[in-house]
């Protein structure tokens, strides 16, 4: 049976207890209403009822009629037992007495609960249009669609098939939706430019007298932060945008599913890939190349940014500060000469004043000359109209005099910048592209011989702080502006534009104008139907957010009756605020003691450790879980040499620890030889065996008891490790609060409640991280799909909340000031809104 992608655990699980249900399991799916008991109706004897019902509320639960009926955790007999008033819930042994009465029984419960057959012809056809939506749609591993598959059986009361036929079915539709892309991506690559898939291939050959193929070297992001630093990423992307990818219409595959094949490309070798059959091989270099293209631009762009914060606007900024600060002690003598000379003169003013009698002006020089000499004020005078001229002159307006003087390291890459066919602009953008593609013209001007003129520039970009910079530069002259201020204005300018996306590049995966990727029209209704039915919205939208609505709506009738519960005691209260304003308060919980028995576990379970080396510890882990046998040759062949795991071992360890292949080669151990760990590396360890070999060890912390204590899965903690970078590259964001004067990245890391690793993800810097979560969360490794998402503030929004919502999970930030949390509450047209009690206040 082709059950490969399917644990043990997942196989005996299907179609049968797996244990005992939980207690909101027992609440949801064996609480009897009147309606069941009222279907039980006059039958004869307790262990008619009580097996009926058993089966009734099985089939509910696991979505099958048992072979037993009886085959249930006896928890569930007595539970059942207890609300048919049966005194001896042993009675429904004598159930499967007369076996015909189950199978009438399943018939009868089959009709009045409206549950269908998996092979009615259109319960088929609306299965499988379900199950082509989301292999379509969602880029997700087959026993994660083998799960979503078994839900909407249950959800839509059909009674689960064979688990052979439903894994044959998965693997059917995943190869379908496999074999569609790539000969959509073939097609539409072959109609854009019959040459382009030749060339394409042509990239992973290595030219005569070079080391590198065109494929590496377009792999190779950027990593010096400088002005030819950047030339070489424009040239990049300008190399890249060349191919002419960009032409090739492929609107019509998810972008999630083309972003799961170029990864697929990225982290396979070249003979990998050249030994693909077409037309696999076509699509899987497109896909690879179109995220070469968006990333050379986004790298390129990434670069302008440091480049302007670190060796422009930063620099600047210091070496203005530092101007200015040797400006203070002269300009602090001027100016507490001048306010003595000031105070003076107004005395004398106000004498005159009282007097009602002119000014004696030799009186009033007199005075002052007691304080200053007529020369050593004009000299005060003289030295504040210099260094404070007039009002623009202020810090920012002294900074950009500063940055003017930094066009040298702008100019190599004025002419690629402003030709680049891939910056675009909204509205609010129009007039800095403008300008940004006038920079070539300007920079190849020979400004000695023709001076730049105020009308040969856009004086609408010149904002108030550069306008002492640019117009007036005292080597210029008359009417002339400076060249060099203006073009570094104008990058200043660019760089504000791209941070709000008045200008945008395309194609971009980070610099990219958002407003794209929203669907609307025509291109809305073509995927309509294939993205609602993946995510499982097939109900109206009016009734979905109903729905949602009276979840608000629950939610806060409970909050209000916990209140009135808890009375004056209850930590959660609403309160006025400063101002007057209702607001919710949480007071500080006070922190609990560690009782000794907890100290005292600690010390217990630290001695039992033992102390092994670390190869060790992972063939160990081997030998519970098999996880080094997920690493299978790239050709997908068995692999027919001895030790493979040891092999595979000994290059996690030196990669994990950065160590290299030298401390864990041994020429005497031949699965640690040079070559054949050479062969290993380049044939066994990818990105998809790394993924394969961590669902494994997922699965098999799943089956531990003391995991299964802790929690289901449905509960997951993302959260971010920052870790400073030491090597040169772009990547890594620079971030004062955790890295200090370096740049470093954040590896978001997502666990679930069973203490498992499920999936994560690589981010420069510092990011705002609610969008990365939800990225990590659509590409887990394995485990059930969490319920809930607990992180810290992660830069949440109500979008956020609603992208969590629509894809089915629950956001749950740990909010730190919750009193100035915005509160929301539904209310529909002729429905009242709902009493919450102290809580309609806030």
């Amino acid at each position: 049976m082709p059950l490969d992608f399917l644990s043990d655990a997942q196989v005996a699980a299907y179609g049968r207890f797996d244990g005992m249900p939980s207690r909101a399991d027992l609440e949801r799916f064996f609480l009897l209403d009147d309606a069941d008991k009222k279907r039980i109706g006059d039958r004869r004897g307790d262990h008619h009822r009580l097996g009926f019902m058993l089966q009734a509320t099985t089939v509910r639960y696991l979505g099958v009629f048992l072979e037993d009926p009886l085959a249930v955790p006896w928890p569930v007999v007595e539970y059942l037992a207890e609300q048919l008033g049966v005194a001896d819930p042993s009675c429904a042994k004598r159930y499967t007495e007369r076996p015909k009465t189950a199978y009438e029984h399943a018939w009868e419960i089959r009709d009045a609960y409206g549950f269908r057959m998996f092979d009615e012809a259109p319960v088929a056809a609306e299965f499988r249009r379900f199950l082509d939506g989301r292999a379509w749609t969602q880029a997700e591993g087959p026993a994660a669609l083998f799960e979503q598959g078994v839900g909407w059986l249950r959800r839509n009361r059909v009674l689960l098939p064979g688990i052979s036929v439903l894994t044959r079915l998965v693997n059917t539709v995943r190869e379908a939706a496999a074999d569609r892309m790539h000969s959509v991506l073939a097609t539409a690559a072959d109609e854009a430019d019959p040459m382009l898939p030749g060339r394409l291939r042509a990239a992973l050959r290595v030219p005569a007298g070079s080391r590198w193929s065109e494929l590496e070297q377009w792999r190779r992001s950027p990593t010096r932060v400088s002005g030819p630093g950047l030339v070489k990423a424009l040239d990049r992307a300008a190399e890249l945008a060349g191919l002419g990818v960009r032409r090739v219409d492929c609107s019509a595959v998810p972008a999630n599913r083309m972003a799961l094949l170029a990864r697929y490309g990225l982290a396979s070798k070249a003979p990998t890939l050249e030994g693909l059959a077409e037309p696999r091989r076509t699509a899987t270099l497109l896909a690879m190349a179109r995220h070469l293209d968006a990333v050379a631009i986004d790298d390129a762009l990434d670069l302008f940014a440091l480049l302007m914060a670190t060796r422009l606007i930063n620099p600047a900024r210091r070496a203005s500060d530092s101007e200015r600060l040797g400006w203070l002690p002269r300009l602090a003598r001027a100016s507490r000469t001048l306010a003595r000379v000031h105070r003076e003169l107004m005395r004398a003013l106000d004498a005159a004043a009282l007097a009602d009698a002119g000014l004696d002006v030799a009186a009033a020089w007199a005075a002052i000359e007691r304080i200053a000499s007529r020369d050593e004020v004009d000299g005060a005078v003289a030295l504040v109209e210099e260094l404070v001229p007039d009002d623009d002159l202020t810090a920012d307006a002294a900074m950009r005099v500063a940055l003017a003087d930094r066009y040298r390291t702008v100019r190599p890459f004025l002419p690629l910048l402003g030709e680049s066919s891939s910056l675009f602009a909204a509205a609010g953008g129009a007039k800095v592209l403008t300008a940004v593609q006038a920079l070539p013209g300007l920079a190849a001007r020979k400004v000695k011989i023709k001076p730049l003129l105020g009308a040969d520039i856009d004086a609408g970009l010149v904002p108030p702080v550069w306008k002492h910079a640019v117009y007036h530069h005292p080597g210029l002259p008359p009417g002339a502006v400076d060249r060099d201020a203006y073009v570094v204005c104008v990058l200043e300018q660019l760089h504000k534009a791209l941070r709000v996306r008045d200008v945008f590049a395309v194609p971009s995966l980070r610099w990219g104008d958002p407003r794209a990727q929203l669907l609307d029209g025509p291109a809305w209704e073509t995927v309509r139907g294939e993205v609602l039915d993946g995510l499982g919205l097939t109900e109206p939208v009016q009734t979905h957010l109903r729905s949602q609505a009276a979840v608000l709506d629950a939610a806060w009738r409970q909050m209000a009756d916990r209140l009135a519960e808890a009375g004056d005691t209850a930590i959660v209260r609403v309160v006025p605020d400063a101002e007057g304003r209702m607001r919710l308060s949480v007071e500080r919980l006070d922190a609990l003691d560690i009782p000794a028995s907890l100290v005292e576990l600690r010390e217990l379970t630290a001695a039992m450790l033992p102390r092994i080396d670390l190869p060790e510890l992972l063939l160990e882990v081997h030998a519970w879980t098999g996880f080094l046998d997920a690493y299978v040759h790239a050709s997908g062949a068995e692999a027919r040499m001895t030790d493979l795991p040891i092999s595979v071992a000994a290059l996690l360890l030196a990669e994990s620890c950065n160590v290299g292949l030298t401390p864990v080669i041994d020429p005497n151990i031949e699965a640690l030889t040079r070559g054949r760990l050479s062969h290993v590396d380049q044939n066994y360890l990818r990105a998809d065996t790394h993924a394969a070999a961590n669902v494994r060890l997922i699965v098999a912390q799943a089956t531990v008891p003391i995991a299964q204590a802790w929690g289901g899965g449905l509960l997951a903690s993302v959260d971010g490790l920052r870790f400073v970078v030491p090597v040169r590259t772009i990547n890594a964001a620079p971030s004062p609060k955790y890295f200090g004067h370096r740049r470093g990245l954040t590896w978001l890391n997502a666990v679930n409640d069973q203490v498992a690793g499920i999936g994560a993800k690589v981010v420069p810097g510092t990011p705002r991280d609610s969008l990365h979560i939800l990225d990590v969360l659509l590409n887990l490794d394995a485990g059930p799909k969490p319920d809930m998402i607990a992180t810290d503030e992660a830069s949440y929004s109500d979008m956020v909340f609603g992208l969590f919502g629509l894809l089915g999970y629950r956001f749950s930030p740990r909010i730190a000031d919750i009193g100035d949390t915005r509160y929301w509450r539904a209310e529909w047209p002729g429905d009242p809104a709902g009493d919450y009690g102290p809580l309609n206040a806030i």
